[in-house]
C-alpha cells in the first residue's frame, strides 16, 4: 500500500536522514581507516595528515558525485518511464548512456580530447543523438510509437554504440588504457572540478523535472485527457526529454555509463508513493543518491585486499589490478535480476 497524505513527507524526511547517514558512511568507510576525529578535523587542519587528505581530496568528492549522479539517474529513469509508458525505460536500456559513452570515446581516441569540460558537452551531444535515433526508429511503421518498439530500438542502438565503442578501443591501446575503467561506470579518481563542470546542468534539470511533476502525472493518465485539461503535451514532452538528456549526459560525463539505477529506483519510488510524480520525482532523487552511495561503499569492500573474495580469486590464480570494483559493476549485479523480474511481469500482463 503506497504512502498517503502526511506519510509522504514523513517518508521523504526519513529518506533524507538515511541519505545523510550513507553520505557520512561514504566519507568514513574504506580501505584507509578514518576515525571520527580525523574526519571532523580534516576541514580545518593546516597541516593535514594522510588520512585527512584522503577525506578532502578523495572521499568527499566521491560522495558528492555519487549523490548527484544517483539522483540524476533516478529522476531521468522516472521521466523516461512516464513519457514512454514503458516500465523498462531507463537511460542505460534506451541507448542514451551508450550513445554518450561512444561520443566521449570517439572524441578521446580520434580528436585527442582530454578535458572533462569538453567531455561534458560531448556526452550531452551523444545522449541527444542516441535519444533522437531511438525515438525516430520507434515511430516507424503503422502502429506508431509503442513501448515494445521503444525497447527493441533502445536495445539495438545500445548494441550498435557498444560495438562501435569496443571497436575503437581494440584499435587504440592508448584510449583503452585511459578510458576502460571509466566505461564500466566509476566515480573513483574524480575530483570536485569534474562535478562543478556539470552541476549547473544537473541543477537546471532537477528544477525543471520537479516543476513538471503535476504535468507528468496528468500525461500518464492519457494524452487525450491531458489535452482536454488544456495541457500542451508536446511542450511537456520536449521539456522532459531535454531534462533527461542533461541528467543522463551529465552523469556519463562525470562517472561513465552506470547502468540500471534509472530502472530500479523509479519502480521503488512508485511502490512507496503511488503514481503522483510530484512525489515520485523527489523520492527518486533521494533513493537514487542513497542507492549509489551504498553501491559505492559496497564496491570498496567486495575485493578488498585480505577479504574472502580476493582470497578466492587468488586461489584461482586471477590477477586483480584494482583494490575495488567499479560501482557500475555492482549496480549491474543488483539491477539485472530486477530487470528480468520487470520484463517477465510486463510480458505476463
Amino acid at each position: 500500500m503506497p504512502l498517503q497524505g502526511t506519510l509522504r513527507p514523513v517518508g521523504l524526511f526519513i529518506g533524507l536522514v538515511a541519505l545523510a547517514a550513507c553520505f557520512v558512511g561514504s566519507i568514513k568507510l574504506g580501505l584507509t581507516h578514518i576515525d571520527w576525529y580525523t574526519m571532523m578535523d580534516a576541514w580545518q587542519a593546516s597541516d593535514p595528515t594522510k588520512e585527512q587528505l584522503v577525506v578532502k581530496t578523495t572521499r568527499l568528492p566521491r560522495a558528492l558525485i555519487a549523490v548527484c549522479v544517483g539522483a540524476s539517474l533516478g529522476i531521468a529513469g522516472a521521466l523516461m518511464q512516464a513519457l514512454t509508458r514503458n516500465p523498462l525505460a531507463s537511460p542505460g536500456i534506451f541507448g542514451i548512456n551508450a550513445g554518450a559513452a561512444f561520443f566521449v570515446v570517439m572524441a578521446s581516441s580520434f580528436f585527442s580530447v582530454r578535458s572533462y569540460a569538453s567531455f561534458t558537452w560531448i556526452a550531452f551531444l551523444g545522449a541527444a543523438v542516441s535519444g533522437l535515433v531511438v525515438y525516430g526508429l520507434s515511430t516507424l511503421g503503422r502502429e506508431g510509437l509503442t513501448p515494445i518498439k521503444l525497447t527493441l530500438a533502445g536495445a539495438a542502438i545500445t548494441a550498435f554504440f557498444n560495438t562501435l565503442t569496443q571497436g575503437i578501443l581494440v584499435t587504440d591501446e592508448n584510449a583503452l588504457d585511459e578510458i576502460l575503467y571509466w566505461l564500466s561506470g566509476s566515480i573513483v579518481g574524480r575530483n570536485l572540478e569534474t562535478l562543478v563542470n556539470v552541476l549547473p546542468f544537473f541543477a537546471i534539470a532537477w528544477v525543471v523535472a520537479l516543476l513538471l511533476g503535476r504535468s507528468i502525472t496528468t500525461l500518464t493518465i492519457g494524452e487525450d485527457v491531458a489535452k482536454g485539461l488544456g495541457q500542451r503535451t508536446a511542450w511537456v514532452k520536449l521539456t522532459a526529454a531535454l531534462a533527461v538528456v542533461l541528467l543522463a549526459g551529465g552523469s556519463v560525463a562525470v562517472a561513465g555509463p552506470i547502468g540500471l539505477v534509472g530502472l530500479v529506483i523509479p519502480h521503488l519510488a512508485r511502490f512507496l508513493v503511488g503514481s503522483d510524480y510530484r512525489w515520485i520525482l523527489p523520492y527518486c532523487a533521494v533513493l537514487g543518491a542513497t542507492f549509489l552511495l551504498l553501491a559505492d561503499i559496497g564496491a570498496r569492500y567486495l575485493i578488498m585486499p585480505g577479504g574472502p573474495v580476493m582470497a578466492f580469486l587468488s586461489d584461482l590464480g586471477a590477477h586483480v589490478l584494482s583494490d575495488e570494483v567499479p560501482v557500475g559493476v555492482l549496480t549491474a549485479l543488483i539491477g539485472a535480476p530486477f530487470f528480468i523480474y520487470i520484463a517477465r511481469r510486463s510480458v505476463s500482463e
